[in-house]
């Protein structure tokens, strides 16, 4: 969610609220983007940015080898790594290698199985997940449809206060229906449940394993997962260590002999090429680029916004963007107070100076947009569908002083003060909370800005008492699926997200009708509608598209450059490059 790193961001539908961090859908021609191999972005950088355009790439270049061990930076360390609770970037960033769920979210941003084997849906209420057979737990154990039961029921659990309960909402049942089969019963059709078995909220994990940690799951010893890494050492407030796991879906047995039979038998890719990931926890967004350009880091993603420039011309390693499904955003907080008035929310809108912000925020790599979802989200919608969902809101529309002052005096709240946070998490932030300040004072509006320490930004997303006092912060979305109903669900009466409480019943009406259509061009169609009364309500004021960043020095090269990394375990696929192949850190 943020230029250094970006606020945390939660699923949509849980808090998973889905995290938030942006994406880049430049310009029109943004709805390509995913597979295009680069496609050219806004034009015009400025300041230490990427300069007159910026290029999505679909990848990075194929590992040529095994590496020993390679370093990431990572903008915080997470409170946890229990998968129930993993809604920010820094515990997805490490869960996704080390957690598998029933599902998998790919590099290109498409849905594939993952743990099951096979996913039907063989009625609108139901749905039946076949999983792999022989997977191994880090525990030693093998996987069972029990222990996919008691995984997912933790997501259920009240007591767990999971971040991605919202996403099991419509479930009425989860039962094994045999060995290795667990059959979901819904309340009302679903058509996101699916969708999201691809994120944390479908992660399996060892029953045994789970219910001997006790409290400490999450915070000390092992996940018994199943991913391609297990949990190594920690130091808490420096670093965390992740070691191959050399069972991976049968890799010791195909390494033993028979590679393809026994990779095949167990639904497998091969194992992780590097034997050790050390990720560093660096708050400061001068001394994680200074890590990356030094090589005291080998990479990592949400790079400062103000070192694109720098990284890019270093000769160190490559800079590269690729699809984020983010957007930057106003969060509003409170509707108690003058943004309660839809007009007042409109009139800072129309002030906001978003092509400005972008450039300066965001290193010249996004679009300013009015839209609060990525063209990318809509890849399942026909061109019409996607036409009326954009109509007027991208690009952004132009600024309008005179009108956003004459609706501030229509709702009588001019020098009325309004509260918005700020911290020096990174540019994005900071500097969009500026850009705010700046917007409310010229339209007569007083803009104090609440700073908060980079380590506490997190809690905005979590905790009410930590939003007390405050009537908006900037926030990065990203979504954890390819669907626009993952971010439109958040306005939703009584929704995760909905932090101010916003509610209309004909939004939450239209909710409903959306996620229970399993047919696309109808779903999207609704969620066209659920779009242009976000925009005309604002419960979140939009600002601009993000694409995400990636930095890989000459060392290493095969990560995925989209927001996949959320879920997919990215650091497997990272390796020797050509020209460092067989070296050592």
């Amino acid at each position: 969610m943020s230029t250094a790193p970006p606020p945390p961001r939660l699923p949509a539908r849980g808090p998973a609220a889905r995290r938030v961090r942006t994406a880049l859908a430049a310009l029109a021609s943004a709805a390509v983007l995913a597979v295009a191999t680069a496609c050219a972005g806004p034009p015009r950088g400025g300041g230490d940015g990427v300069g007159a355009s910026f290029a999505l790439s679909a990848g990075t270049p194929k590992a040529r080898g095994e590496i020993d061990s390679f370093s990431w930076a990572l903008y915080a360390e997470p409170p946890t790594l229990d998968y129930t609770v993993a809604f920010d970037y820094p515990q997805n960033t490490i869960l996704s290698n080390v957690c598998e769920s029933l599902m998998r979210w790919t590099p290109g941003l498409t849905l594939e199985p993952g743990l099951a084997r096979r996913a039907t849906n063989p009625d609108p209420l139901t749905w039946v997940y076949d999983l792999r057979d022989g997977v191994r737990f880090h525990d030693g154990r093998t996987m069972t449809a029990a222990d996919a039961v008691f995984s997912l029921e933790r997501q259920r659990d009240p007591g767990n206060a999971a971040a991605w309960a919202q996403n099991f909402q419509n479930v009425a049942s989860i039962r094994a229906t045999g060995p290795l089969q667990v059959t979901v019963t819904l309340t009302k059709p679903d058509s996101q449940f699916n969708q999201y078995m691809a994120t944390a909220a479908g992660v399996v994990a060892s029953a045994a394993g789970i219910k001997a940690a006790g409290e400490d799951y999450g915070t000390s010893g092992g996940l018994a997962c199943t991913g391609p890494f297990t949990l190594g050492e920690w130091k808490k407030g420096q670093s965390l260590e992740l070691d191959r796991f050399d069972d991976y879906r049968g890799t010791a047995k195909a390494k033993a002999g028979a590679k393809a039979q026994a990779v095949a038998q167990a639904g497998a890719q091969a194992g992780a090429k590097a034997k050790k990931v050390v990720f560093r926890f660096l708050t400061d967004p001068s001394a994680r680029t200074n890590a990356l350009l030094s090589g005291e880091v080998d990479g990592g993603y949400l790079i400062p916004t103000e070192s694109y420039g720098r990284l890019k011309n270093s000769g160190v390693g490559t800079l590269y963007f690729g699809e984020g499904l983010s957007t930057v955003n106003l969060g509003i907080t409170n509707m108690k107070g003058p943004l309660g008035d839809v007009r007042v929310r409109r009139a800072l809108s129309l002030a906001l100076d978003r092509t400005g912000f972008v450039t300066a925020g965001l290193g010249g790599a996004g679009a300013a947009t009015g839209s609060l979802t990525t063209r990318a989200a809509w890849a399942g919608a026909s061109p019409e569908v996607r036409k009326t969902a954009f109509a007027g809101l991208t690009p952004a529309p132009d600024r309008d002083l005179a009108k956003a002052r004459e609706l501030v005096k229509e709702a009588g709240v001019g020098g009325r003060t309004i509260t918005v946070a700020t911290s020096a998490i990174g540019q994005d932030v900071s500097l969009l909370a500026t850009a705010v300040q700046a917007a409310g004072t010229q339209i007569g509006l007083r803009i104090d800005l609440k700073s908060v320490a980079p380590n506490a930004f997190t809690a905005l997303f979590t905790d009410p008492e930590a939003r007390e006092g405050i009537d908006a912060f900037p926030l990065t979305y990203y979504d954890s699926i390819t669907d626009p109903l993952d971010f439109l669900t958040n306005f939703r009466t009584g929704a995760y997200l909905n932090f101010a409480g916003f509610s209309d019943k004909r939004y939450d009406a239209l909710v409903e009708q959306a996620t229970a259509s399993y047919d696309t061009e109808q779903r999207l169609r609704i969620a066209s509608e659920l779009q242009r009364m976000a925009a005309d309500q604002l419960p979140w004021i939009p600002v601009a598209e993000w694409p995400t960043a990636l930095f890989l020095n000459k060392r290493i090269t095969g990560a995925p450059t989209t927001i996949a990394y959320m879920y997919y375990p990215w650091a497997a696929d990272i390796g020797a490059a050509p020209a460092a192949e067989g070296s050592t850190p």
